[in-house]
């Protein structure tokens, strides 16, 4: 069954450079050995990393035997929403690609919080103009 993102479409690809995600394909896919909900497709920046690291979650150092390369500001990466949330909450949530993010983050994070930090391009850039 194909997974949908927090918008309704079709879940598209997180980052394959590093390569993102549970299950290291690029996507944000959660199945059932995914306890921890890796649903969230953020940008990381500075401020995030950091705050991951000071309540226990580096995301920084590469950890090889996991085939995690360490994350790097504006490296994507599906995060765990439970750990994106406490972001927010503390007022440095990475940006978020909503068409990246599987639709079972809002099982934990209610949809106007990731749309505040959301960083989409859409489908047609000329309505930036």
């Amino acid at each position: 069954m194909d997974e949908l993102n927090v918008l309704g479409g079709p879940l598209e690809p997180c980052g394959t450079d590093p390569m993102t995600g549970f299950y290291r394909d690029g996507s944000c896919s959660c199945g059932p050995q995914d306890i921890g909900l890796h649903a969230v497709c953020a940008v990381m920046t500075a401020e995030f990393l950091e705050h991951q690291r000071a309540i226990g979650n580096d995301l920084s150092t590469p950890m090889p035997d996991y085939r995690f390369p360490g994350l790097l500001p504006g490296d994507r990466w599906c995060v765990v929403a439970a750990r994106w949330l406490q972001a927010y909450e503390a007022g440095v949530a990475a940006p978020v690609v909503l068409a990246s993010t599987n639709a079972r983050a809002l099982e934990l994070v209610p949809l106007e919080y990731l749309d505040e930090h959301a960083v989409d391009v859409p489908g047609d850039p000329s309505s930036l103009l």
